[in-house]
């Protein structure tokens, strides 16, 4: 399975110093977890979410499930400590937030050289900023950044703008994002969804993440597992109805037919492409899941 491919439909935020929340997340259905060091602990309880996080990251007991840290800022007087720690222990990734640039990305990257970091050991990049926004590009281009995520909350404090049904003052920036994200061949994860009661309102803003390209969700709840799992993951009738134009095209490249249609629809190369990528990540959801 490619790192493209790996799902991460569900990644969802655990707060570290939670040890309860910590056993609960080894049940959880979700694609990977955020143990959390950063807005989810107090500043007196950061040193014991640091060793908590650590301790789960290399625990072997979180199944197939793909294991991050979120570091606090080098800017706060934990970021040195979290990124020494995290590093150290080589867990799929650091989440750092509100990376700004490329050069605040290497910083990151020195210090987990620092720490003895493995090679395995990727950098999540939090875009949540205007000045992140603007260095898109440069952020998803960088060798250990593998993933970028959208820090919805603090873009929308950042510009003033309203965290609104629809996210219509965000789109733009969204928009930004993903194709810095598709130009470097990197994952993007969507932001999160505040209002954990409003099960519609959420599997609405999963629907339009999909539609926009995300590759998942960041998730705070682990009510929000199942609705994301089943939003990006190909349905039966998606499957099938990739199957069926892979193979009308092949039929008609078998018989130097240059037109196709499956369905009434016409058939290109790109629809094959898609066709291709939807059976790759059904099998790989399914290949996570066994």
């Amino acid at each position: 399975m490619t790192d493209q491919l790996r799902p991460r439909r569900s990644v969802l935020y655990m707060p570290a110093a939670n040890e309860r929340a910590l056993e609960k997340a080894k049940t959880l259905p979700a694609d990977a977890i955020i143990f959390d060091l950063e807005d989810a602990v107090a500043p007196d309880a950061k040193d014991t979410a640091r060793d908590q996080a650590v301790a789960a990251a290399t625990s072997g007991e979180y199944g197939n499930r793909e294991l991050t840290i979120r570091c606090n800022g080098l800017d706060t007087p934990w970021g040195a400590d979290d990124i020494a720690a995290a590093g150290a222990a080589g867990p799929a990734a650091v989440v750092i937030p509100k990376v700004a640039n490329a050069s605040h990305v290497g910083q990151i990257a020195d210090a987990l050289e620092a720490a003895g970091a493995p090679d395995h050991t990727n950098i999540w990049a939090m875009v949540e900023t205007p000045e992140a926004i603007f260095a898109a590009r440069e952020i998803a281009a960088h060798d250990r950044v593998n993933v970028l995520v959208m820090g919805t909350n603090d873009l929308a404090k950042e510009l003033r703008a309203g965290l609104v049904p629809g996210r219509h003052p965000l789109l733009p920036h969204l928009a930004t994002a993903l194709l810095a994200a598709r130009e470097a061949g990197k994952v993007i994860l969507d932001g999160v969804y505040n209002d954990i009661k409003n099960i519609d309102g959420f599997a609405a803003e999963c629907r339009q993440g999909a539609g926009l390209g995300f590759d998942g969700k960041t998730l705070i709840h682990p009510g929000q597992v199942a609705i994301t799992n089943e939003v990006w993951a190909p349905d039966e009738e998606e499957i099938e109805y990739a199957k069926r134009v892979i193979e009308a095209f092949a039929a008609a490249e078998a018989d130097g037919r240059g037109v196709v249609t499956v369905d009434g629809r016409m058939i290109e190369n790109l629809h094959v492409d898609n066709a291709r990528r939807t059976l790759a990540v059904a099998d790989a959801i399914a290949g996570f899941s066994d």
